[in-house]
């Protein structure tokens, strides 16, 4: 498998991320998605209209739980019409999000897959670290002991 440089893929992806969640616009979804999208992200999950809207309610929601949201593209790698970006995202938790608002600040990684076809996502994975904004947020409580190792 050769990957190659980002281009027009990678863009498109940074777009969704940057104007999408991080300003909270919704609209951007219409400009940057194909009709009948597929969507895996878990509770994203749809296509077409359905995942259209479900991904507008996401970005809304995300908005509005974390304020000071910032996404930094870490990695990018391209193949073909598939992009894969890693990116690191700050924030502060003052909105419901897995639990009520905490005013903790949050630090977590994403990873997005997704298949771009005349500068429109046709299909998308994504996959927030939700066990870090819980952690960080103090819904998941962290251990303090480190089990023995097998032997």
């Amino acid at each position: 498998m050769e990957l190659t440089e980002p281009t027009t893929a990678a863009a498109v992806i940074a777009r969704m991320l940057h104007e999408g969640f991080e300003a909270g616009d919704p609209t951007v979804v219409d400009e940057l998605c194909a009709a009948d999208m597929i969507e895996h992200q878990f509770g994203l999950a749809g296509t077409g209209p359905t995942a259209i809207e479900k991904l507008k309610r996401g970005i809304v929601d995300v908005h509005a739980a974390f304020s000071e949201l910032r996404f930094t593209v870490a990695d990018i790698a391209q193949n073909g019409d598939t992009v894969w970006v890693r990116a690191d995202v700050t924030g502060i938790h003052t909105g419901p999000f897995i639990g009520e608002a905490t005013g903790k600040p949050v630090h977590f990684t994403v990873i997005d897959v997704a298949t771009v076809r005349d500068g429109r996502i046709v299909e998308h994975w994504g996959v927030p670290d939700r066990f870090a904004i819980l952690a960080q947020t103090g819904q998941l409580p962290r251990s303090t002991t480190v089990a023995p190792a097998a032997g």
